[in-house]
């Protein structure tokens, strides 16, 4: 025969481990349910939002569709444009562009993406205000990638800063 304490300490025990078995099976799957019912609501929010989200996007591209028209900015007259801007303001703040590359344009879903790709070099913050304009004021683009290279020149022994830009814009 079992004692009293005995049939308590079978009993504390026995109530512990059903606890931690119903926590394994009903109340962890409750949890984990849960959390997965957030993420569909916060999926759906963001399925609610598309039509506002796509048809402020039309909008904008009617805008900048209005701003090539208005500035006769064509493909090739895109490039001389930004060419133009960017040779202006280097010559006034003592930067050199050393390379600029034929854009790459892909077509997908009636929509030409342009990247464009060239060099400059100078001086660090004559730099970034260029391409602060170019992105900001001139609406030429975005800056996709910035790098910057510090090189030195073998013949005088000095070094000078390099930075290569990638511009992408949609037209």
């Amino acid at each position: 025969m079992m004692t009293q304490k005995t049939k308590n300490i079978v009993l504390v025990t026995g109530f512990i481990l059903v606890v931690i078995i119903a926590y394994k099976y009903a109340i962890a799957n409750t949890f984990q349910l849960k959390r997965e019912y957030k993420t569909l609501q916060q999926d759906a929010l963001v399925f609610d939002n598309m039509p506002l989200q796509l048809s402020a996007l039309k909008q904008k591209q009617r805008y900048y569709d209005s701003l090539l028209t208005a500035y006769r900015l064509g493909e090739s007259s895109m490039q001389n444009s930004m060419l133009g801007a960017i040779n202006t303001f280097a010559s006034s703040n003592q930067l050199k562009v050393v390379d600029f590359v034929q854009p790459h344009k892909i077509e997908k879903n009636n929509l030409t993406v342009s990247t464009y790709q060239f060099t400059l070099e100078g001086n660090y913050n004559a730099i970034i205000e260029l391409i602060y304009r170019l992105e900001q004021q001139t609406k030429f683009g975005e800056i996709i990638n910035l790098s910057f290279k510090k090189q030195k020149n073998y013949r005088t022994g000095k070094y000078y800063l390099q930075a290569s830009v990638l511009l992408r814009s949609f037209g």
